[in-house]
């Protein structure tokens, strides 16, 4: 079998894993997304990694995705800073408190916090501070290398907690130690990784089962429209004009 095909196997299995395993999870999640918005609240969203970033940045101001929508973008995590440079700022511990400050977090708000691997600095200090402000945190991470890293490995918080055990709902995105997924011969180490497919996945899943609890509630989904579409503009301009100056980086 070519690599290409036995990729395309890992991708759907891990899929298909998440799919059959979290429903219930995923569920528990979209009803209380679905309140959020019900309520006339922003849902807020954080990828608290350099590649874990793309977890937020897919919920936000998507086409056919939620509109309010808050992610939050701390530039220090982004790769576009420089690689080392992400690196070196997840694992700063203290920092994600004041980041969050700028956020309007407010109580009985929800979070959603995506990572792959739920263990660095700025995973739990957010799921820490998100807590103490009385959000519901959503945890999208994996849960093997949380329970295969020591307590003492340089990519994890000083407190050695885990995400998916300080959220109050979690979505297993069954990551498998060390992300990438294919064997190749003469190459000791495997290649092509899997984890921002399983954070895709997990998160337009949620915004569907959000927007299928809305309807059944009666209520219209605010959902965008892409911009390069025919009368894409008009149809999001109601959206804009609502939550310009609302939602941080719209």
């Amino acid at each position: 079998m070519k690599p290409s095909a036995q990729y395309v196997d890992a991708i759907t299995n891990i899929i298909r894993t998440i799919h059959d395993g979290e429903e219930a999870n995923v569920l528990a999640a979209a009803r209380v997304l679905a309140d959020q918005i019900a309520q006339g609240n922003l849902i807020h969203v954080i990828g608290t990694g350099g590649h874990s970033m793309i977890g937020a940045e897919e919920m936000f101001f998507r086409a056919g995705g939620l509109v309010p929508i808050n992610p939050i973008f701390e530039p220090g995590l982004t790769l576009a800073m420089g690689a080392f440079h992400s690196t070196a700022v997840e694992r700063t511990p203290n920092l994600m408190p004041g980041v969050l400050k700028l956020y309007g977090l407010k109580p009985g708000g929800a979070i959603i916090i995506v990572n792959a691997y739920g263990i660095n600095s700025a995973t739990i200090d957010t799921a820490l501070e998100a807590k103490r402000l009385g959000l519901t945190v959503i945890g999208v991470t994996g849960q093997e290398t949380a329970d295969t890293l020591a307590p003492n490995h340089p990519s994890r918080h000083p407190s050695g907690k885990n995400l998916y055990q300080i959220a109050d709902i979690f979505i297993n995105t069954h990551v498998p130690v060390g992300d990438a997924v294919l064997e190749l011969a003469g190459v000791p180490q495997k290649v092509a990784s899997i984890s921002t497919f399983a954070n895709a996945f997990v998160v337009e899943w949620l915004v569907i089962e959000t927007v299928n609890l809305l309807v059944e509630r009666g209520i219209e989904p605010p959902i965008w429209k892409s911009a390069n579409s025919p009368g894409g503009d008009e149809y999001n301009k109601k959206y804009m004009e609502k939550y310009l100056g609302v939602i941080k980086h719209l």
